[in-house]
């Protein structure tokens, strides 16, 4: 059993441990007490949190930003550890897989915080959670073999759940957050909840990355393509993650006084939840019928 480390090993490692320091401090910033107005660049005025890293953020999205804070700390940097640690004992494709996937969501959450969070004291960390993941997870996917990955699935994909799951979740990503953008051009205002910020981070990733990569997931899949099982095991382990972090957001913002109205619950993220359902089923059948071989 091969339980030397590499490089990228030592490199996964650090990237946990960044995860685990940048999430801590956000999460040791959660207090309502400093809270003051501000009147924001389109002359409204906005409610700033004023306490810890995210003093400069509005009241509205700080709370969003410690939930998934509480999510990656206590879910991802122990799935971190898992596969990391999985990884070195078997260096197996389906190892690497779920090492990527992983891996994917942590550089999810650390675009999200480098471009999205106000500037703050925390700055170099998230510049090297976003550089050391982004660049970990594409050594990661150019060293798997394809040819061998495509092989060794026993699961003839896509199937019919599995393509209606892919379409569902593209088309929802999309039209989700389209409808919060559509007012605002119409109306020729900025979005309503823009406060403090020049743009919506997670509207770009959303729709313009993660929404487009499940359609051209499905494409590869039909075409038998090793990318497309990478592409899938990337896609089910963001959306289940996503489908967990939603509702500790909608927490967290509840016990900052922020009340949600149950029409925005059931749609944004009650069907965050009910696509992360499926694709928690969809994940474990991909990793199941997945043969033991090495990478």
């Amino acid at each position: 059993m091969q339980k030397k480390l590499n490089g990228t090993d030592y490199v996964l490692i650090l990237i946990t441990l960044l995860l685990a320091v940048i999430t801590i401090l956000g999460l040791s910033s959660f207090g309502i007490d400093k809270s003051f107005m501000f009147v924001n660049q389109y002359g409204d005025s906005v409610k700033i949190f004023g306490n810890g890293i995210y003093a400069q953020d509005s009241f509205f999205k700080a709370p969003i930003f410690i939930g998934s804070d509480a999510t990656m700390l206590f879910l991802v940097v122990p799935l971190m550890i898992f596969a990391i640690i999985g990884n070195i004992n078997k260096r197996t494709l389906g190892s690497k897989l779920f090492l990527i996937g992983v891996l994917a969501t942590v550089l999810y959450y650390a675009t999200s915080m480098v471009f999205g969070v106000t500037y703050n004291m925390a700055e170099l960390l998230y510049i090297a959670l976003f550089s050391s993941s982004l660049f970990t997870l594409i050594t990661l996917m150019i060293d798997i073999n394809l040819i061998k990955l495509r092989k060794s699935q026993k699961w003839l994909l896509p199937t019919k759940g599995l393509r209606m799951f892919l379409i569902v979740s593209g088309v929802a990503l999309f039209g989700i957050w389209l409808m919060d953008i559509l007012p605002s051009l119409f109306n020729g205002k900025s979005l309503t909840l823009i406060e403090n910020y020049t743009t919506e981070i997670t509207y770009a990733i959303d729709m313009g990355i993660i929404s487009p990569l499940m359609f051209i997931c499905l494409r590869l899949l039909n075409k038998k393509e090793g990318l497309g099982d990478v592409l899938l095991a990337i896609l089910l382990t963001l959306c289940a993650v996503m489908g967990i972090m939603l509702p500790i957001q909608t927490i967290v913002q509840t016990l900052a006084g922020i009340v949600t109205p149950l029409p925005v619950i059931v749609i944004k993220v009650g069907v965050f939840v009910l696509l992360a359902a499926f694709a928690v089923y969809f994940d474990k059948k991909l990793f199941d019928n997945l043969e033991n071989r090495k990478a």
